[in-house]
């Protein structure tokens, strides 16, 4: 079965890793993954760039040719140049072992020229071929471009939901293309603007009618169809057969429009919560320690000195 590898960014780790696991089950039940500190390896039948343009942290990702013993440069490995006119070489040292990075490039680069005729461009290449090393293995493998298109936010507000924080909840409880989540507190519309860019329906609601409104706006200019209420959750939320989960922000502090203290908020919306439906929760970590709330998973997202934030996934 074919083996991706997926560097991560440091920032959110164990989030970013649970993310890249999730998204390839969610396309393949039997995915079997291996971790060696910010490289995740999957052996999968779904193909690399699948996973790569639905995930938040992912820096390099690509497919591995094989696992280096000795020499690497045969023919075989040197297929995928095939349809190529370009490539550039580039190592990734996981290691503790030094290397002189930019010699061992050009190196590669001269060798595999030699060997398949394709030209070096350093930039946008049609072939990127990666050398990884780790302190347990290291990897040959190669990747091309993905272009991503994220979607457009003309209005913003403070203290409004981080997009990529948004994408990981949703990826951690594993929604479809085709099936719809629910935002009980969509502000702005990051969760609204992020599901519809991978192929989820969304709904949003909003206690603050301004919030609707830019909302509404977010969604026009990049001609998304996401509804977007001026309501308050509780009512909506009885209504659990027009989404399949809830991913959202609590709000929380001064510049929240709120009637209620978060804390009420939070021991109110988890009494209304459906039962089977999957939910990825963010909300302040004080809260927690006084209602303890239970879920399959949490995570501490560390904001400054006086404010961490949980994700609780369900």
């Amino acid at each position: 079965m074919p083996e991706s590898f997926f560097i991560l960014s440091k920032d959110h780790l164990e989030l970013a890793i649970d993310e890249i696991i999730s998204i390839s089950k969610m396309y393949d039940r039997f995915t079997k993954a291996k971790i060696i500190s910010n490289l995740v390896i999957i052996q999968s039948k779904t193909n690399w760039n699948e996973i790569t343009k639905r995930a938040s942290f992912v820096k390099v990702s690509g497919q591995i040719l094989r696992k280096m013993s000795g020499l690497f440069l045969d023919e075989g490995n040197l297929e995928v140049l095939k349809n190529a006119k370009t490539f550039v070489c580039r190592i990734i040292n996981l290691s503790e072992k030094q290397f002189n990075i930019p010699e061992l490039e050009n190196s590669m680069g001269d060798m595999i020229s030699k060997f398949s005729h394709v030209k070096v461009k350093l930039e946008d290449p049609d072939i990127t071929i990666y050398l990884i090393f780790t302190d347990e293995e290291n990897f040959f493998g190669f990747s091309k471009l993905i272009k991503k298109n994220r979607p457009k936010k003309i209005k913003k507000y403070p203290h409004e939901l981080d997009w990529k924080l948004t994408r990981v909840m949703i990826n951690l409880i594993g929604l479809k293309k085709g099936e719809t989540v629910c935002d009980p507190f969509c502000g702005t519309g990051t969760t609204l603007l992020e599901a519809e860019s991978m192929g989820i329906h969304a709904i949003g609601l909003d206690f603050d009618e301004k919030m609707c409104d830019i909302s509404k706006e977010n969604l026009k200019a990049n001609g998304f169809k996401s509804k977007v209420f001026n309501s308050d959750f509780q009512e909506f939320i009885k209504n659990s057969e027009k989404f399949d989960g809830i991913v959202t922000d609590l709000p929380y502090g001064i510049s929240s429009k709120v009637s209620e203290k978060p804390e009420v908020i939070l021991k109110k919306f988890f009494s209304v919560l459906p039962k089977r439906k999957r939910i990825a929760i963010m909300y302040k970590k004080e809260l927690d320690n006084n209602l303890k709330l239970s879920g399959l998973k949490k995570y501490e997202i560390y904001r400054h000195k006086s404010l961490t934030r949980t994700i609780l996934i369900r």
